[in-house]
């Protein structure tokens, strides 16, 4: 099979597949963008799936020290593990979500927590302000969950940290 891209003289552009017994397959860059698209798509849904038919957490994948970070896995940030994975309390249907580490103004601080479900669906957030919040503190009702929730704290230098908690 053979591949490229074709410009013709009224200067639409294409992309064609030469294969051995069909001849040249064409198609144009909304085709290829189209394609592009639902491919794209695939590719979020299926680790989802996976997730779900795994019995293992899907903190505890490849992604896990490289993508976000966790205590289990803290990659390149080792060194930073303690002061970056946030920490959660429960208490009855609330949960409180601390991340240990110093609001140095804007050159080092937590941008925000998150909650996502079991499913790693978005449930909340909390945006800090590091020239007000002292520490980086949020609670969050989680009444309505009954699984696994992920506490999520985004460091604006040694990027994202994710905590699970049983419910």
């Amino acid at each position: 099979m053979r591949e490229g891209v074709w410009q013709g003289t009224d200067e639409k552009i294409g992309y064609f597949l030469s294969t051995p017994n069909q001849g040249n397959i064409i198609m144009n860059r909304r085709k290829v963008l189209q394609l592009g698209t639902v491919g794209a798509a695939g590719a979020l849904f299926i680790p989802t799936q996976l997730m779900a038919l795994s019995k293992t957490s899907p903190l505890q994948t490849i992604m896990g020290g490289g993508l976000y970070y966790t205590k289990e896995q803290p990659g390149r940030w080792a060194r930073k593990a303690g002061g970056h994975s946030p920490a959660i309390e429960r208490k009855k249907n609330r949960i409180e979500v601390t991340t240990p580490h110093p609001m140095n103004g804007f050159k080092h601080y937590i941008v925000k927590h998150m909650i996502l479900n079991h499913k790693f669906e978005f449930v909340s957030e909390h945006r800090f302000d590091p020239r007000v919040d002292e520490i980086p503190v949020s609670q969050y009702d989680i009444g309505r969950l009954n699984h696994r929730v992920f506490a999520v704290s985004v460091c604006n230098k040694h990027d994202t940290w994710v905590t699970a908690l049983d419910i």
